[in-house]
């Protein structure tokens, strides 16, 4: 597998992560790796996301430790959910590290490149998390960085949930955030 096809910046330390984009030879070993950890990632999917790649709606950053494939992120251009799509805020999207590689910096890593990604077009970004125990992580995770709630609830299924309504706790069940540009020193200098 080339490993080096649009590389962003990383730490020269041997352990960093390597961040790059897809490319369709990716697929497979993606798939297999995925499947290793009982992560459902299909090579259906993953062909779409290539084919979203090729036409500008979907960018997606890989992460290797070494040869290793350790996790994926994905930018969607425009978000299914209405909210998002409406403002024109492009949503990072199916966040995944593979076990072994988890608290070791890869998906922080992720987070910087997709992130510096969107701020090149955009002034926000927005990112859904899900609301049960095993997003814990990913919800602390995007506090740190900076990401707040939208202020508009919790959805189901990209709609919002009215009040007294019930809804199943699965991964359709997602609060969504959003994390601002931070504003270069020129910016805050002009304004003194």
């Amino acid at each position: 597998m080339n490993l080096n096809p649009n590389p962003f910046p990383q730490n020269a330390a041997s352990s960093a992560p390597l961040i790059r984009r897809m490319v369709e030879e990716d697929i497979e070993p993606m798939e297999a790796a995925f499947a290793a950890y009982g992560i459902r990632k299909p090579a259906v999917y993953l062909r779409r996301c290539w084919d979203e790649n090729q036409s500008a709606s979907r960018t997606t950053l890989l992460a290797f430790v070494g040869d290793q494939f350790a996790g994926s992120l994905h930018l969607l251009a425009q978000s299914d959910y209405p909210f998002f799509a409406d403002q024109r805020i492009p949503e990072i999207n199916d966040f995944n590290v593979i076990p072994p590689y988890r608290r070791q910096g890869v998906g922080n890593t992720l987070m910087e490149a997709i992130e510096a990604l969107a701020f090149q077009e955009h002034g926000t970004v927005g990112i859904g998390v899900g609301l049960y125990a095993s997003y814990g992580n990913a919800q602390r995770m995007y506090a740190r960085r900076g990401y707040i709630p939208d202020g508009r609830g919790i959805t189901y299924e990209n709609r919002l949930v009215e009040p007294g309504s019930q809804v199943p706790v699965d991964d359709e069940l997602v609060l969504y955030m959003t994390k601002a540009r931070a504003p270069k020193n020129s910016d805050r200098d002009s304004s003194k």
